[in-house]
């Protein structure tokens, strides 16, 4: 079964921190339906009226990288969020050592 991860980006112009936000496996449609779920989710306002005051704005940069920004009332959070999907693995009998062969 593939093996996907959700890389979480955060930061301003070249000082971005790349995280690993979340360790999936299934199918790409499953990643991205759980990707999409993460993104649904980042940064929401605890309470009802929190999440009435909050901006929340998704922007897609393709099929598998999403840019969101939330603007709460004293804040503004953003992230890049990224799926991708593990291709080689030195300790997997059913995936190559590298990329290049």
């Amino acid at each position: 079964m593939p093996r996907w991860v959700v890389l979480r980006a955060e930061g301003e112009a070249e000082a971005f921190r790349y995280t690993v936000h979340d360790e999936l496996e299934g199918t790409e449609v499953e990643a991205l339906a759980a990707m999409l779920s993460i993104i649904d989710t980042f940064a929401e306002a605890l309470t009802e009226s929190g999440r009435r005051r909050q901006r929340r704005q998704v922007f897609r940069v393709s099929e598998r990288r999403y840019f969101i920004r939330v603007h709460n009332r004293m804040s503004v959070e953003e992230a890049h969020f990224t799926l991708a999907e593990l291709a080689a693995d030195t300790h997997a009998d059913d995936l190559p050592d590298t990329v290049g062969d």
